[in-house]
């Protein structure tokens, strides 16, 4: 097994896209390729096909590379809770709620046996990893308890590509301070530097690239021009960069406004209304930025409780009330389909102190939360005649208190949600990536502001992901030099079936 990391002088530069990237191309020049990342702290999560949950962008990667993910792909997964603890997720299942001091003293030696199991059984099925790193390897307070950096290029013998973002600027000083940072063994191991998301004449960077070469003594891989891509985000560092599909001034015909909580989760289940035509989506923290919208919807939290006090305190529950008098269409996805009930029982302190909550009432269910997790792969049928694929991924058990037309019926005889024509509410992520679904919902609402449908066939989720990977192959490849990057894993090459 040959094994190529992508590093970063810091957090979002671009790492896990250009590791989709490198699946993408190495799978389509016929090697037998797995991404891996050892420690992976996002709320965007992904649920394996056997219910074990990683993080997201190992979910991608794996799907750029062709194959299925697995636990062993992000065998450590944290996910904030807030007040420095997080909870730990381990070889796809819940581990513990553990605050940042003890994972680091305690957690992280302990279970490097199993990452190391992982990365084994990762070597018996794949000739070549794309490994991630984590933020910065050059976080001295870190180092010496950094599972996610130069401890996996060591494990792996992996050859180290940097990664530096040169919009964010000071992309030269982030390179050298790095590299700096660095012992000789790690130095040793960065074999490139790849310049991300560059504006601009390629030109004007020439000279300043040959310098950085002579001092470093490292060659620079490529220069990677800014791309605006649809792969899905990891963390919420990525919301503060989501820009509008059509300039900031244009008047969308139809507004939505998604609920920005605190402690927002899995919030890539909005990707799709980025792409549909007439629709706006902004993010909503303040009372008054909520307006007027067409639709409200509330996403997934990892902490429901403290996001809905949270929307108390800030007066946007009682908006929403309002708006919901108004007959503006609301939506709820996970725990915000929890806080679209009329009460949260929380008798075991799972997710706030303990007690009952009183939630805004709009739908008929009443929800608990207990201890054991459901995360699992879904498909089934919607009340409004759709197949629907997703996941489940929550604590909480909810029950309808009175006869309700439930949103979907699972092909396991199970149903989900509650759906009215103004008011839905679901346990399902990537509801909206059922695109004929999420077309046909928001065709009612055309009609309804006299609006023209939009008609023909639209691509599905997996035809729109396919376009984005393989788009993501033509943008990277011809930026890279390839053929040094071959030369790092010459050996693993295998002839294309």
């Amino acid at each position: 097994m040959q094994a190529i990391m992508i590093q970063g002088t810091a957090s979002d530069v671009g790492k896990s896209v250009l590791c989709t990237a490198l699946c993408r191309i190495l799978a389509n020049d016929g090697y037998r390729v797995a991404p891996f990342k050892s420690q992976n702290m996002a709320l965007n999560s992904y649920i394996t096909k056997d219910g074990g949950e990683i993080g997201r962008a190992q979910g991608v990667q794996a799907e750029a590379a062709k194959i299925d993910a697995t636990t062993d792909m992000n065998p450590i997964l944290l996910k904030p809770k807030g007040d420095m603890i997080s909870e730990v997720i381990f070889n796809g299942k819940h581990y513990a709620n553990i605050d940042a001091l003890s994972y680091r003293e305690n957690f992280v030696e302990t279970v490097m046996p199993e990452v190391r199991s992982s990365l084994a059984r990762l070597s018996e099925s794949y000739n070549v990893l794309v490994l991630e790193g984590a933020g910065s390897p050059a976080e001295i307070n870190l180092k010496n308890r950094d599972i996610a950096n130069m401890r996996m290029a060591h494990e792996t013998d992996a050859a180290v590509i940097l990664v530096a973002d040169i919009d964010r600027g000071g992309v030269f000083a982030s390179i050298v301070g790095t590299l700096m940072l660095l012992d000789d063994a790690e130095r040793a191991r960065v074999k490139g530097i790849v310049i991300n998301k560059f504006r601009g004449m390629k030109e004007l960077l020439n000279d300043g690239i040959g310098w950085l070469e002579e001092y470093t003594g490292i060659p620079v891989l490529g220069v990677i021009p800014y791309f605006d891509i649809h792969i899905e985000a990891e963390d919420s560092l990525a919301l503060s960069s989501m820009r509008f599909k059509k300039p900031q001034y244009y008047e969308f015909a139809i507004d939505v406004a998604v609920i920005r909580f605190p402690h927002i989760s899995n919030f890539t289940d909005l990707d799709p209304l980025f792409e549909e035509p007439d629709v706006g989506v902004r993010f909503v923290t303040a009372l008054s930025d909520l307006k007027n919208p067409d639709v409200v919807i509330l996403p997934g939290t990892k902490n429901t409780v403290e996001d809905f006090l949270w929307l108390q305190q800030t007066g946007l529950m009682q908006r929403i009330l309002q708006l919901a008098n108004q007959n503006v269409r609301i939506i709820g996805i996970c725990g915000g389909y929890q806080m679209l009930g009329e009460i949260i029982r929380d008798e075991h302190a799972v997710e706030s102190t303990g007690g009952t909550y009183l939630t805004l009432g709009l739908l008929p269910i009443e929800t608990t939360f207990i201890t054991s997790k459901q995360t699992v792969q879904v498909s089934g049928r919607s009340c409004t005649g759709h197949e629907i694929e997703g996941y489940e991924i929550h604590l909480g058990r909810s029950v309808a208190t009175k006869p309700m037309k439930p949103f979907i019926q699972f092909y396991d005889g199970r149903t989900d949600g509650i759906y009215t024509e103004q008011v839905f509410g679901t346990y399902v992520h990537g509801v909206f990536q059922n695109r004929p679904f999420t077309r046909d919902y928001f065709n009612t609402i055309r009609m309804q502001k006299g609006m023209e449908p939009i008609s023909g066939d639209v691509l599905s989720d997996f035809e729109h992901r396919e376009q984005a990977y393989e788009m993501l192959d033509r943008h990277v490849r011809p930026h890279l030099n390839m053929e040094k990057i071959y030369s790092f894993i010459s050996e693993s090459k295998i002839e294309t079936k």
